[in-house]
């Protein structure tokens, strides 16, 4: 199985890819305000490659349950200074975090080569035309509503099947837009539009979601249903987030987008060592 993202190629099976998390953004639930400097930024980004991080994410808009929408020209100032450098300094792929199509566009242009989109859910296929354009790749997220509302009252009847559902159908979408399989990289969206009972469930049924021939990606890094079943702060996470995605690896996800690359990367590759032992 390949995915494709303009000129970076990954072909699975191999070692779990790990994104690092970049947040440019002030409102951020975990780090927001740490990496708005883009000076920073780039730094934070450099550190994260220097650990072995094969993506970098940089999102330049909040997407927390409840979080107010961010300008078109505001999210471009934030994200393209860092992504303009990055490209310039690094050879891994950089992914934007955005909704947005013009934004998304920017950041190709400026050196971006996918798009993790949580709007996958639009009716519009604006986006998937931008993204077949320059044969970007593309991170097809499930999410159930907006981020303002996401969380209000999220309702399914069997969610994991709802979602692989979801994928199914945005994978014929994409076709029609013009987006080939091999760009697509599949995201369950844990958190976004689920309660803490939907995302176990998510979690318990990976197994249901890797096996659409496409790659799959898991972000669970410092989310709140973490929290509240464990009382965790945001910042004590990490044994929580570490534990989801070994699990998921061995349920056969092969992306993990994440704020701690060194620690994430050093717990999926003792998991890839066992789990090789086991087949």
């Amino acid at each position: 199985m390949i995915f494709r993202a303009r000129q970076f190629e990954f072909t699975f099976p191999r070692p779990a890819v790990v994104m690092g998390i970049l947040n440019v953004t002030p409102d951020s639930f975990s780090d927001g305000g740490q990496f708005l400097d883009p000076a920073a930024a780039v730094a934070h980004g450099l550190e994260m490659v220097r650990q072995r991080a094969e993506i970098i994410d940089v999102g330049g808009e909040s997407t927390r349950p409840g979080a107010e929408p961010v300008g078109e020209a505001e999210e471009l100032h934030r994200v393209l200074p860092v992504i303009e450098r990055l490209a310039s300094q690094v050879n891994v792929a950089i992914s934007i975090d955005t909704q947005k199509p013009a934004v998304a566009r920017a950041a190709l242009q400026a050196g971006a080569s996918m798009v993790n989109d949580i709007a996958a859910n639009r009716s519009h296929d604006e986006m998937w035309r931008v993204v077949a354009g320059v044969k970007a790749g593309y991170i097809c997220v499930h999410m159930q509503g907006a981020p303002k509302t996401m969380q209000l009252n999220p309702v399914y009847q069997d969610v994991v099947q709802e979602v692989r559902d979801f994928f199914v159908n945005r994978l014929g979408r994409l076709k029609q837009a013009g987006v080939d399989a091999v760009q697509v990289v599949l995201d369950p969206g844990i958190g976004f539009g689920k309660t803490l009972e939907h995302n176990l469930q998510l979690l318990a049924g990976l197994e249901r979601l890797t096996n659409l021939s496409r790659p799959v990606l898991l972000g669970v890094s410092r989310k709140s249903f973490m929290g509240k079943l464990l009382g965790a702060e945001v910042t004590a996470r990490l044994p929580a987030a570490l534990a989801c995605e070994c699990l998921a690896i061995q349920a056969g996800v092969q992306m993990i987008r994440t704020h701690h690359v060194a620690e994430t990367l050093q717990a999926l590759r003792m998991a890839e060592a066992v789990l090789a032992r086991t087949e």
